[in-house]
């Protein structure tokens, strides 16, 4: 059970209604909506990352499914194993990028430019800055755009990842079950 009540999406303003109609009925919806005007830019953000970034969504998912590993995430993790597998990525690089989020990414799992972003993402997650080396290897294979892209994207499933999991947004349909039995 969450740790406080879901929004009533009845008080919420008229455009926070509007916001979350247009997306499927998911509890984090419900919990952001408590955020007032905050909850749009959420909302806002949420949505360019997911529909009109130039990131290639295979790239992108890979990417959301190991900040919410590395983060300890389930719901995220639960949540965007689905979308991932609708975006293309296959069902052996989604378990891949999964394991072992405590080491880095199996190298021969992924192609050259997934392995260098993937270890980006572990590197923005865990110490904030990647190291020069590294960031220079994923800028010389993304035009500015897609890197800048990359890195809110990584900035903004830690930001869900924390929301998830502090809040304890249970999993659809398991909003009974007491906390930690999702």
């Amino acid at each position: 059970m969450a740790r406080i009540p879901y929004f009533d999406l009845d008080q919420a303003s008229p455009t926070i209604r509007e916001m979350v109609a247009a997306r499927p009925p998911l509890n984090i919806y419900r919990m952001v909506a408590h955020g007032g005007p905050s909850a749009e830019g959420f909302l806002a953000l949420g949505n360019a990352i997911l529909r009109r970034s130039e990131l290639d969504p295979v790239l992108r998912e890979l990417v959301i499914l190991r900040v919410g590993a590395l983060c300890g995430s389930h719901y995220e993790v639960f949540q965007h194993r689905r979308v991932a597998a609708q975006a293309g990525v296959p069902a052996a690089k989604i378990e891949a990028v999964l394991a072992q989020p405590e080491g880095p990414p199996v190298a021969e799992a992924f192609s050259a430019l997934e392995h260098v972003v993937l270890r980006y993402t572990d590197a923005v997650v865990r110490t904030v800055k990647a190291p020069a080396a590294l960031f220079d290897a994923v800028s010389a294979r993304l035009p500015p755009r897609q890197l800048v892209e990359l890195t809110m994207t990584i900035g903004f499933y830690m930001l869900v990842s924390r929301l998830l999991e502090n809040f304890e947004v249970d999993l659809e349909g398991n909003e009974a079950l007491p906390a930690g039995r999702a």
